[in-house]
């Protein structure tokens, strides 16, 4: 086979895995969020995407096989290159062509709207095409990118004008670094938590411009003139040391996820607004993905169940590859 599922996705008679978790001889990474990454053998991946995989692992022994855009080499039986995939730094896209032509693509996460931090996907034509389908539910047809930025600039606008402190709420990784520059380039003062700065900075190396920035630690006292940005969990952790001080200083806590525009997520993450600015695909670019791939074969993972099944409905060859589970 050229693939199989066996709780994880492997490619070719090589056995490549893909975006394990768990370690593997060898495995292709398609970006640095931790539900992709593992210690490996060897690690197939972009420049950015092993930076980003050293400062978050530390591993002590590993070997990494660096990948640049758009250049083939053969892996096994399989030659293997990649694309942007507009996710966060340095995520990629796999195309996996086998020795009889057969032309395999895996998108991992991605997004076809360009954004300031990390471009757009470049998807090519494949035979199989086997895809992230986080938001495979009509629901999620997000708002144009501008409408989202400018939701995000009037909500720390108000927040400031009553007095209040915006923290923005979100993954360390990609998010953050988006979120950041969005602000920074509006003329707001932005402060990161320290894990984020950390990340920000190996932004900034490859030559992505985050934005003005200052880094705080879960023991400072914001000032109340800059945004904050920081992870669910720090926030938790400032809270409990006493950082929020609540007598004195009023948070205003907006999240920036996709599933903002389920009607239970600002209840569900605590907060109080979410802005849905993403990072991956909406239902919309879903479609579009497919079309500009336009495969024989569609397989899809990390999405609802049902998505493949209105696939069918509208004359595609698709298949739910994995169970569905759900994601940013």
């Amino acid at each position: 086979m050229d693939f199989y599922w066996d709780n994880n996705l492997f490619l070719g008679k090589c056995r490549l895995a893909v975006d394990s978790t768990r370690t593997r001889q060898a495995a292709f990474c398609s970006h640095a969020h931790a539900d992709h990454l593992g210690r490996h053998g060897i690690t197939l991946c972009t420049p950015e995407t092993e930076a980003l995989a050293r400062h978050r692992l530390k591993p002590k022994r590993a070997i990494f096989r660096l990948l640049h855009w758009c250049e083939s080499f053969d892996w096994g039986d399989l030659r293997l290159t990649i694309y942007p995939a507009g996710h966060c730094l340095g995520s990629a896209v796999l195309l996996a062509e086998t020795a009889a032509g057969r032309r395999i693509l895996y998108t991992g996460d991605f997004k076809l709207t360009p954004s300031l931090t990390a471009g757009a996907a470049q998807l090519p034509r494949a035979d199989v095409l086997i895809m992230e389908s986080t938001f495979g539910d009509p629901r999620y047809r997000l708002p144009p990118r501008q409408t989202v930025i400018d939701q995000l600039v009037s909500a720390v606008r108000t927040a400031f004008e009553r007095g209040q402190i915006p923290v923005i709420e979100a993954y360390a990784l990609g998010k953050s670094q988006e979120v950041t520059r969005l602000l920074s380039d509006a003329g707001f003062a932005v402060d990161q938590a320290p894990e984020i700065a950390a990340i920000s900075t190996i932004y900034e190396q490859f030559g992505v411009r985050v934005g003005l920035r200052n880094i705080i630690t879960t023991q400072d006292i914001p000032d109340g003139n800059a945004v904050l940005v920081v992870s669910p969990r720090t926030f938790r952790h400032m809270e409990t040391c006493g950082t929020s001080a609540p007598d004195v200083l009023r948070f205003f806590r907006i999240a920036v996820t996709g599933w903002a525009n389920h009607p239970q997520t600002v209840r569900r993450l605590g907060v109080d607004r979410a802005i849905p600015l993403s990072d991956h695909a909406d239902y919309a670019e879903l479609w579009t993905a497919i079309e500009q791939v336009s495969p024989q074969e569609i397989y899809c993972t990390h999405g609802p169940f049902d998505f493949a099944g209105t696939l069918r409905q509208a004359g595609w060859n698709a298949t739910t590859l994995e169970p569905p589970t759900a994601r940013r």
